[in-house]
């Protein structure tokens, strides 16, 4: 059987199982032996757990970190919101892992959608912008996101739409979960955490433009450097990761490997740095995670007291967007991404978040229209 037929019939089967973009393809988890649902009481017991040396590739645990979580893990409070009663993360334990090509086949699909609603229009974006610009007028935080979500009721074939999304908006960290009552379709492009042994890197993504006839790579990359509050934008968010990885490396060992790239997507073009270091003797995943969780670049700086603020403003749980997913080997490598431009399918509700930064130059107007770019490449699935 070719491994094409065996996607198919897995997903027929419904059993569950991830994909995660590899370096030449897709790798296929499934035939999960444990489930772990997270919480505060038990996720540092999990990320402190000693397993095996492994000796197999499927010797890791697969999985997500929601928003909530993260800030539980490093003690910020997230009040009441609004949610959905999605599980807080999830990890699993895979027996099987199949590798796939990039070209991942599929057949467009009858589905139920209505219309895609959000939390936040025009008016009380502007509104919450300008408390924000006094927030940060006044020294309180320098860069903030703010999150918008679309809503909508829907039944979808999440391997229907991963594929398409794949084949149209292929991204570094895409991956896709489908479990019996939920799944989460991503084409994630930023990656948080890559440790191998020792090394460890991160690759902030600050700096976004959308794209036209008119605007090709190198024109975009003469955008970015031409333009204040995106340059700004990105040499912040850099400054907090290079923070974050440094309280986890050898003194002198971060370093900038490329700084303020530009990647191209299906609607935009990003700004991107990639930052390595050298981990300290005896660091823990524990502690890689609480330096480095939630990713910065979508949440702002600084992060303590922008989460904070963020917290206290926004109505509605994040549930999985800006939280983390990847996985852990049991030899204590990782790779986590960082959850944007994701499909949340729960309840049969799909909604889908996204954030754009303000900073003391921002225009209200602009970064409201920034989030719909942001979104777009999703919200197409559903046409």
């Amino acid at each position: 059987m070719n491994r094409i037929n065996q996607l198919t019939e897995i997903h027929q089967s419904g059993k569950p199982y991830i994909i995660y973009k590899s370096q030449k393809g897709f790798d296929l988890y499934t035939d999960f032996s444990k489930k772990i649902i997270l919480n505060k009481k038990n996720i540092k017991s999990f990320l402190n757990k000693k397993n095996k040396r492994n000796f197999k590739d499927t010797d890791l645990f697969i999985g997500f970190f929601g928003y909530e979580l993260l800030n539980n893990l490093i003690d910020i409070k997230v009040p009441n919101q609004a949610n959905l009663s999605f599980p807080k993360g999830i990890f699993y334990k895979p027996e099987t892992k199949i590798k796939l090509s990039n070209k991942l086949k599929y057949s467009k699909k009858s589905f139920k959608s209505g219309h895609f609603k959000i939390n936040i229009n025009r008016k009380t974006y502007t509104n919450i912008f300008n408390k924000f610009k006094k927030k940060i007028k006044s020294g309180e935080t320098y860069q903030i996101k703010i999150c918008t979500k679309y809503k909508t009721k829907s039944e979808i074939n999440p391997l229907d739409f991963f594929s398409r999304l794949s084949s149209t908006n292929l991204a570094p960290e895409a991956f896709m979960i489908k479990d019996n009552n939920y799944s989460i379709i991503s084409c994630s492009p930023e990656n948080l955490i890559t440790k191998k042994g020792i090394d460890i890197s991160t690759k902030p993504i600050a700096g976004t433009v959308k794209k036209t006839k008119h605007l090709n790579k190198k024109k975009a990359l003469s955008y970015f450097r031409k333009n204040l509050k995106e340059t700004k934008e990105h040499n912040m968010i850099v400054d907090m990761e290079r923070n974050d990885l440094s309280r986890v490396c050898k003194i002198g060992s971060v370093k900038l490997s490329k700084q303020k790239i530009v990647e191209e997507y299906k609607d935009l073009f990003h700004y991107v740095s990639l930052i390595k270091g050298k981990l300290k003797k005896n660091i823990s995943n524990l502690e890689i995670i609480k330096a480095m969780m939630p990713g910065g670049s979508v949440i702002g700086c600084p992060k303590i007291n922008t989460l904070n603020l963020l917290n206290n403003q926004e109505k509605e749980n994040r549930n999985i967007y800006t939280g983390s997913f990847g996985y852990i080997k049991f030899n204590g490598d990782m790779r986590f991404n960082i959850i944007i431009r994701s499909i949340l399918n729960f309840k049969n509700i799909s909604e889908i978040s996204v954030a754009s930064g303000v900073v003391v130059d921002s225009n209200a107007n602009h970064e409201f229209n920034e989030n719909f770019i942001k979104a777009k490449a999703l919200i197409d699935l559903f046409k």
